[in-house]
């Protein structure tokens, strides 16, 4: 048995079945780059569904409702309707629906777009300022103590590579955006029918 299937399953008997998630699915001859795909979103996934968890029963809210009022609470001169589903990452419809649900508790305010009457700009309230504050509170309380044990030389080695990670994958997007592009426009040099 190689050293990656020695770690892999070391990390399997640390974890146990009910914790494995995603990485149940590497196999010891899979590629590093799917290993590191999969352990990532194993992490994301192991995270984002005990802050979810914590939201619900502790504050009694969703992460959606969480999201959308901290990107708020970053743009306190408030943000476009269709920029803020940008940062969402979620249609249209998924954020006029929730900026609904905000408004009827008083914690988001729609106000006219002064340079296009069809759009809104939306922001906290007073009362969304205060709420979302002390939520905010709590969810870096629940990620200090998801974190805690972690050596902090660990946590800074992690995020700089997080970091490094981000660059590549931005860079290559942007290469692969611009082979597109130039892909689109050269003409096919042959054709099915010449």
């Amino acid at each position: 048995m190689n050293s990656l299937a020695k770690q892999h399953l070391q990390l399997v008997r640390s974890l146990g079945d009910e914790h494995i998630g995603l990485e149940a699915r590497v196999q010891a001859h899979d590629h590093l780059d799917t290993r590191i795909w999969l352990r990532l979103l194993a992490c994301s996934n192991q995270i984002e569904q005990q802050i979810r968890q914590l939201l619900r029963t502790r504050i009694a809210t969703s992460l959606r409702r969480f999201d959308y009022m901290a990107q708020l609470e970053r743009h306190p001169e408030g943000l476009r309707m269709k920029v803020l589903s940008g940062y969402l990452m979620v249609t249209g419809g998924n954020v006029t629906g929730l900026t609904d649900e905000l408004v009827k508790d008083g914690l988001v305010q729609r106000l006219e777009d002064p340079e296009d009457r069809r759009s809104f700009f939306v922001s906290l309230t007073e009362q969304g300022r205060v709420a979302f504050a002390a939520m905010a509170v709590e969810h870096e309380r629940w990620l200090t103590e998801m974190f805690r044990g972690l050596p902090v030389e660990s946590k800074e080695t992690l995020y700089g590579l997080l970091g490094e990670l981000r660059v590549h994958l931005a860079r290559r997007q942007t290469e692969l955006q611009a082979a597109a592009r130039q892909e689109a426009r050269t003409p096919s040099r042959s054709s099915p029918h010449d």
